[in-house]
């Protein structure tokens, strides 16, 4: 198997994985819940092929690496027929896996989301705040007619108490929608930083005020578990032009870098990148974006939880 960084392939859970290699990889290759081009299936692969680079690379900013700390499961086996059939299948695999490894999950679409936050909260037994890249908002309350699907995830995580409401955090929406869908999240209580509002904002010192209104509502509801999910389309196409829902004016590599890098110190228990769609990808602008962006959050864990940080 092609791994993540060509780094060890640990195709199934070892009882002492969490001793030798505390990070893990999976991918979950699902695109059954797509609304405009399908292909996110094909993401992991081609996201663990962009990581090749990054094989014996030190991270320039946290000056570690995952090599030795990591290790990719492949991705999980799963029936490619419905939404329903699909999380049924997932819901027994991810167990293991969150109690052995601090995970990173290679999607597929935005609808995988949503067992994966099922799980984290089953095995947290709490409900998680979230920091959420996307150009779309997520909250609309049905998928063209289906209750769920990879544009309901968030209100449907809120509506089932996954998820701290004062405590989700979107970051790049520009997508069109109707107010109750795309205010959704700030009238629950969470904070929403548009592209527009972002937009010429990409060192630390510009994005300073968004950094630090996120450090303080987090602090305020007591520094609860975070996970990150981040969906390639946050991205402007000129960025990212393989993905299944482009929209444009969306945020820039450096941006998306910079937050990922300046926020490494929150308590962080897991992540997502999805929406990778290969057969739209020019030069794998995409997929190497996405497998930095992997790496930057992995090398930001180990530097966190390093004694020196």
């Amino acid at each position: 198997m092609s791994s993540f960084a060509f780094l060890s392939d640990q195709r199934f859970l070892k009882v002492d994985a969490a001793a030798d290699q505390p990070f893990g990889v999976a991918g979950i290759a699902w695109d059954g819940a797509t609304t405009n081009r399908p292909g996110a299936r094909l993401g992991p692969r081609a996201i663990r092929q962009a990581s090749h680079m990054l094989c014996d690379g030190i991270h320039p900013h946290f000056d570690v690496t995952p090599i030795g700390l990591l290790a990719d499961h492949g991705d999980l086996a799963l029936p490619n027929t419905s939404i329903e059939a699909m999380r049924a299948a997932l819901a027994p695999l991810l167990p293991p896996l969150l109690a052995a490894q601090h995970m990173v999950w290679l999607g597929g679409d935005h609808s995988i989301t949503l067992p994966l936050l099922r799980a984290y909260r089953a095995w947290l037994q709490r409900p998680l705040a979230v920091i959420h890249f996307d150009a779309h908002c997520d909250t609309w309350s049905d998928h063209f007619g289906e209750p769920s699907g990879h544009g309901t995830w968030v209100s449907e995580a809120m509506h089932e108490g996954l998820v701290l409401s004062a405590g989700f955090v979107q970051l790049g929406i520009r997508s069109a929608g109707q107010r109750q869908a795309r205010d959704f999240v700030q009238d629950q209580g969470g904070l929403i930083f548009s592209a527009r509002a972002m937009r010429g904002l990409e060192s630390p010192a510009q994005l300073q005020p968004v950094l630090q209104t996120i450090r303080s509502r987090l602090h305020s509801l007591g520094n609860p578990p975070v996970y990150l999910s981040l969906d390639i389309d946050c991205l402007d196409p000129a960025f990212a032009p393989g993905t299944g829902t482009p929209e444009p004016g969306g945020l820039s590599s450096n941006q998306v870098l910079t937050l990922l890098e300046e926020l490494a110190a929150l308590p962080f228990v897991g992540m997502d990148c999805v929406e990778v769609a290969p057969p739209y990808d020019h030069a794998e602008l995409s997929s190497q974006a996405a497998a930095n962006f992997v790496w930057t959050y992995l090398c930001g864990r180990i530097a966190a939880s390093s004694p020196r940080a």
